[in-house]
């Protein structure tokens, strides 16, 4: 017996030498891993955590625990916490109790209802495939138990009384309905057990057992994955490309840029609607309803006018206006959607994207900063994240404003001539005129692809100025007051 536990010992320690190891060349090779530990109360996840992180370099990681919610994180979509904290290049994220709680713990206490089981599934399918395609190693360990066991680790935490404080009554009421919960999770495993995120289901009953099952199935995967990365091989398409005309008359073409809008109306319409707008934004914070509005458009098109307009009468503490432009050295080291979740707003709070995440299917496809894998996988990735969003209780609009190739020129040429707004023009701007019929392609297939009926696209004629800006401010305002009769109506159920 003693021979075996001794051989034990040696077997982990060499296996925590590995894993060491693949830290360092995981480090080198610039993957990001999250590692998470799921499981039964009791089944020992912190102590599983605390032998992983002997085996690592500490500066090369980070510990999370998912268990409950911060004040700022519920007051944002449950995926939020998860996805800011998510691993850059080379790093580590090792959480104790992970985006599954939803779907587990707080889906048997009753915060989860069974209504939102299944958007709750696949948005955590949705996440995950997100992570994977985009380079992130995901390691899911579910520690297991019986029903026996679990109630004889609690009567000996309760014992005493420097260790009763470890079990809660919420976790006692699960051993109690142990079988409820064995149910749960068992369904919990079965869908979302995926090729590309599988669970590793593992016998906690002998924690040294335990430990060397761990640091192994840790190492195994992060071996496979340096292999993969190594062999250079590309993300696969998951569906096959369309021929380039097939875009080439699409939405943008059925734009009547004609339509305008004289001074006088314009700015009738425009202190109305500014002043209900004010009014809508208080009625948002009221009711905890989140905003997030997206604005993209050619060079020139009159986004930062829109804008401009649209926030005038605004409260200033409750909405933000996040520009977007390349991505410096920190967000280029995470996942390309990572900077945007990280202005993902508050409940009551509006988040306005100059330029959104939808820069990967247009100026990074076209530019060629990402592969074509990448930027085809990114309709589906933007479509989930959104829908995520609105399953959060979230109003999501995107605004394309259109403008033709002459009018576009003119503003430009104006702009050039005008010392206070020569800034607004660059050589990108010209150069990008080069590259128009690219983008109209390009664009009429992202809008015809992620246009849903809760994150929808609105066209917006821009060759009038007046005409565009009230047009948005219309919609937004119809919008927001749409949301909020929903949520009022749905409140009084």
């Amino acid at each position: 017996m003693k021979d075996e536990k001794k051989q034990k010992k040696e077997v982990l320690k060499k296996e925590m030498e590995r894993l060491g190891s693949l830290q360092r060349e995981c480090k080198e090779e610039k993957i990001p891993v999250y590692l998470l530990f799921d499981g039964y109360d009791g089944a020992g996840k912190g102590v599983q955590i605390g032998r992983l992180m002997q085996a690592l370099d500490p500066r090369g990681f980070d510990v999370y625990t998912g268990d409950k919610d911060t004040e700022e994180e519920a007051l944002r979509p449950f995926l939020w916490r998860f996805a800011v904290h998510a691993p850059a290049a080379g790093r580590i994220a090792i959480y104790d109790t992970s985006w599954y709680r939803g779907v587990q713990a707080d889906r048997f206490e009753g915060i989860l209802k069974e209504k939102q089981v299944d958007a709750a599934f696949e948005d955590i399918l949705a996440f995950e495939r997100c992570l994977v395609d985009g380079g992130t190693v995901i390691v899911k360990l579910f520690l297991e138990i019986s029903e026996k066991e679990q109630a004889k680790r609690f009567e000996k935490l309760l014992g005493s009384k420097d260790t009763a404080w470890r079990v809660t009554e919420k976790e006692r009421e699960r051993n109690v309905h142990y079988g409820k919960y064995k149910k749960i999770s068992d369904e919990m495993i079965r869908r979302t057990d995926m090729p590309y995120a599988p669970w590793y289901v593992i016998d906690a009953k002998d924690k040294t057992e335990t430990a060397l099952t761990v640091i192994k199935t840790v190492a195994d995967v992060l071996e496979k994955a340096l292999e993969k990365k190594r062999a250079g091989k590309e993300p696969e398409l998951f569906e096959a490309p369309l021929p380039p005309d097939r875009y080439e008359k699409g939405i943008l073409a059925k734009a009547d840029l004609t339509k305008s809008l004289k001074e006088a109306e314009y700015r009738k319409k425009l202190a109305k609607l500014q002043k209900r707008l004010e009014t809508l934004h208080g009625e948002l914070y009221r009711l905890r309803i989140p905003v997030i509005l997206g604005f993209e458009g050619w060079d020139a098109a009159g986004k930062g006018g829109a804008i401009k307009r649209l926030t005038s009468h605004l409260d200033p503490r409750g909405y933000k206006v996040c520009p977007t432009a390349s991505p410096n050295d920190l967000e280029k080291s995470h996942h390309y959607l990572w900077r945007f979740w990280n202005n993902v707003p508050k409940a009551g709070h509006i988040a306005i994207f100059d330029r959104t995440w939808y820069g990967r299917v247009m100026v990074e496809r076209i530019e060629g900063f990402c592969s074509e894998a990448d930027w085809h996988h990114a309709y589906r990735e933007i479509n989930e994240m959104e829908t995520h969003f609105v399953n959060s209780g979230a109003l999501v609009l995107k605004f394309w404003i259109q403008i033709d190739k002459d009018e576009q020129e003119r503003r430009f040429n104006d702009r050039m001539k005008n010392p206070e707004k020569q800034w607004k023009i660059t050589d990108e701007d010209w150069r990008n005129r080069e590259k128009w019929d690219s983008y109209v392609l390009a664009v009429n297939e992202m809008l015809e692809k992620t246009s849903t009926k809760d994150a929808p696209w609105i066209v917006v004629e821009g060759n009038s100025k007046w005409y565009a800006r009230i047009k948005v401010l219309e919609t937004v305002a119809d919008a927001m007051e749409k949301k909020i009769k929903e949520v009022e109506k749905d409140k009084k159920k």
